[in-house]
């Protein structure tokens, strides 16, 4: 009797608790209704519900410009992400554009998530507005992390872009299915209960890249943010899910970039997420370069430059090897990989 009594106080609790939970949703906003075409500034990319998201560009010293890159930061991060590469392809003739993604950077709602069909369409509307200032001249797209994962939705979702290709830099693919399950279940129960709290990597000692200063710098930037929201955390991973299934769908010529040091990114989802991209296409069509000292942040590693010239003449030279040999190594390891 006084089992069945205590199941009948916790039972109704229980249910309303339950139902509370699967009524909610992670605290997230989402983009207006259009108002505007949008355009470009000097500075300000303005999208067609009229948000402001700042605008960086990195114009050759002279006048020829031979390829256009469309550079995505990463999560946390902002545009100025792209400050030392894209000095480093000007020289190259190689004009780049950054903008800060909604809820990062100087951009309003600073800590909060969109949507994946907000970022996407941002980068699909931005993508056209690029290509109308430069027609004719090759356009890639370069994204880092979470913009890796962005570029890969977008592309998913809108056909017949006028890209040239797409450079994948430590892509976010860390998708709900290679994760483990009390992990998903904590996730999935906090950004119901608590969407705004905000957690930090402090304690987590993770090395995001061997460069010490610049991590320095990140850390006393005000613009990288330091505290993540849950309900910002949960968007993430809802989009890390979208690319790591949507790998199949990427048909144009690809450059993928990996640190084996990498400590963000586990192994396990990027070789599901690479055996995706690379089983329905023809052998060199995608192109997969593992870094043997390579980390999370490779684009501002110390080893930076390398990768810089890879994609640079990956770009200009439309070859299938690299000259650092990083490619060769992926096809290496990944080639063992398959033997087990």
């Amino acid at each position: 009797m006084k089992k069945e009594k205590f199941v009948k106080k916790i039972k109704l609790p229980l249910l309303v608790l339950l139902s509370n939970l699967l009524a909610c949703n992670p605290l997230t906003y989402t983009s207006k209704p259009d108002i505007t075409e949008a355009y470009l500034t000097d500075d300000l990319f303005i999208t067609s519900d009229g948000t402001e998201l700042p605008l960086k560009k990195w114009p050759p010293s002279q006048q020829t410009i031979k390829n256009v890159l469309i550079a995505l930061h990463g999560f946390n991060d902002y545009s100025n992400f792209f400050q030392q590469p894209g000095n480093y392809f000007s020289q190259q003739n190689i004009i780049s554009y950054a903008y800060d993604q909604r809820g990062f950077g100087n951009t309003l709602g600073f800590g909060s998530w969109a949507s994946i069909e907000t970022y996407t369409s941002d980068l699909a509307s931005f993508i056209q507005l690029v290509r109308n200032k430069h027609p004719g001249i090759p356009l890639f797209l370069l994204g880092e992390s979470m913009g890796a994962a962005v570029i890969i939705s977008t592309l998913s979702q809108y056909d017949q872009l006028p890209i040239a290709g797409v450079i994948l830099v430590a892509p976010a693919v860390w998708g709900r299915k290679t994760m483990p399950w009390y992990q998903n279940m904590l996730l999935w129960t906090l950004s119901r209960t608590t969407p705004g709290l905000a957690l930090t990597t402090k304690h987590l000692h993770i090395k995001p890249s061997d460069n010490i200063e610049m991590l320095k710098a990140l850390h006393q930037d005000p613009l990288v943010i330091k505290a993540t929201r849950i309900g910002t955390l949960y968007g993430l991973t809802n989009l890390m899910d979208h690319a790591l299934s949507t790998a199949n769908l990427i048909s144009t010529k690809t450059l993928l970039l990996y640190g084996e040091k990498d400590e963000i990114i586990p192994k396990k989802p990027m070789y599901l997420f690479l055996h995706n991209l690379t089983k329905d296409v023809a052998e060199n069509h995608h192109i997969i370069a593992f870094y043997k000292n390579g980390y999370h942040l490779l684009l501002r590693d110390l080893e930076a430059a390398v990768l810089w010239n890879d994609i640079d003449v990956w770009i200009n030279a439309n070859t299938t090897a690299l000259p650092s040999g990083a490619d060769k190594r992926a096809q290496l390891m990944l080639g063992q990989l398959r033997k087990h």
